[in-house]
Formats: structure tokens, C-alpha cells, sequence
């Protein structure tokens, strides 16, 4: 069986941070799941506007690692909305061995340790 696509595992996190917002309480308003398309998740919580910007990573990449460049984007992009801005980086890897790939029929560990506020 083939690995999983960057598409893929971008879906994947979609879903873990989608469940973390949900039940962290926040509403959503907008939600983007194409990979190259941020934010992500745009909701509300306490009257608060917020832009997530959601990264799946695969075993050994770092899921906090974000591209400088898109961050100053959205940044910029979320001032000019009156929002907060934060990083969801997530990680998976093969449960069984972290070396292992990754496929659909895997089960699989999850690296991720909530929201990264960018001020």
C-alpha cells in the first residue's frame, strides 16, 4: 500500500484541530481544507475573531515548523481583520515505528500540542 499524500496527511490535521477547536469551544466561520489555502479555520470564540493556519507534517519534519514568509502573510492578512493569529502544527508518524511509512491501513502517533499564538 502507498504512503500517504502531503494532501492526506494535511486532511488528517484538519481533523485534529478541528476537533480541538470544537471542543475548546471556538465557532467556525470559514473553513479551508485545500493545502496551499490559509487560513484554514477562521471562527469566533468569546466575540474574538481568530485565523488558524493548520500544518501536517510526517515523521522526522517538525510540525512547529512554519514557512516565515506565509506566517508575515496571514499576520498581516488577520491585522487587517481584527483577528488572532495562530500556528496548528501537526504531526504524525507510524505508530508502530516512527521509521515505518505511513499509509492508509496504518495506525498512527500524533504530534500535537495545541495552538501557537503569533502576536
Amino acid at each position: 500500500m502507498s504512503q500517504l499524500t502531503p494532501q492526506e496527511i494535511h486532511q488528517l490535521a484538519m481533523q485534529e484541530v478541528g476537533n480541538y477547536l470544537e471542543s475548546e469551544g471556538y465557532e467556525f466561520l470559514a473553513v479551508n481544507s485545500q493545502i496551499k489555502r490559509t487560513p484554514q479555520f477562521v471562527c469566533v470564540k468569546e466575540k474574538n475573531l481568530f485565523f488558524i493556519l493548520v500544518q501536517g507534517t510526517r515523521y522526522p519534519d517538525a510540525p512547529k515548523k512554519f514557512d516565515p514568509d506565509l506566517i508575515k502573510k496571514v499576520k498581516d492578512h488577520a491585522d487587517k481583520n481584527n483577528a488572532q493569529l495562530f500556528l496548528a502544527g501537526v504531526g504524525f508518524a507510524n505508530a508502530e515505528n516512527y521509521d515505518f511509512p505511513l499509509t492508509k491501513k496504518d495506525p498512527y502517533a500524533v504530534n500535537f500540542q495545541g495552538l501557537q499564538e503569533i502576536q
